[in-house]
């Protein structure tokens, strides 16, 4: 069942960024559908986030996104390469967002091999927000797009991760953050998926 609006729009988005693992990411780019189980995520909290795009309300082109009403996708170029893609949140004008760091690939991966100039499906495949995104399709110039749509949405499929399963830790690449550096809004799925 694709997740509604009703989801996206709630105020904890390190909770929402939790109850994201083991939801399936779904995107038909060009004609092209793939799908992958979400393993790996991380809350960036808005204004009070040092860690956030949108730190001290911090608006620009880019960021504009994040302050729309949750259930769009933001996604940013990173270093001039890599499309990261995260989940808006909350209501309008409060820009948290969850960067979808990691996931299992379980159907498409035909496309997600091509896309990717990979010959062999790999654990390690989708595992990194730039990886992912590749594989999935998910480009920066979809920013924006409704995740209540056709081309990029998630899904629940009904499986649960078992709470001793999944791991908070501090986030990756936030050093500049300060004390928010070290907040535990990292959460990691150990589990196996049987996905093939």
């Amino acid at each position: 069942m694709k997740l509604d609006l009703s989801f996206y729009i709630r105020e904890d988005v390190v909770q929402i960024s939790r109850e994201l693992l083991g939801k399936t990411l779904c995107t038909n780019i060009g004609g092209t559908p793939a799908e992958a189980i979400i393993v790996e995520t991380e809350a960036y909290a808005g204004i009070t986030d040092k860690a956030s795009h949108a730190y001290k309300g911090r608006s620009t082109k880019r960021t504009e996104i994040m302050f729309y009403e949750g259930g769009h996708a933001y996604i940013y170029l990173c270093y001039g390469m890599y499309s990261l893609f995260n989940v808006v949140t909350n209501v309008a004008n409060i820009p948290h967002a969850v960067l979808i760091r990691g996931a299992v690939a379980s159907s498409g991966t035909d496309a997600m091999l091509k896309r990717t100039n990979r010959k062999k499906l790999t654990a390690d495949l989708l595992i990194g927000p730039g990886k992912l995104s590749k594989a999935l399709g998910l480009h920066f110039s979809l920013t924006g797009v409704s995740l209540l749509g056709d081309t990029v949405w998630i899904e629940d499929r009904g499986i649960i991760v078992a709470p001793e399963n999944i791991f908070a830790t501090p986030r990756i690449g936030v050093d500049y953050a300060a004390e928010d550096a070290l907040l535990p809004y990292r959460f990691v799925a150990k589990q196996d998926f049987n996905v093939f």
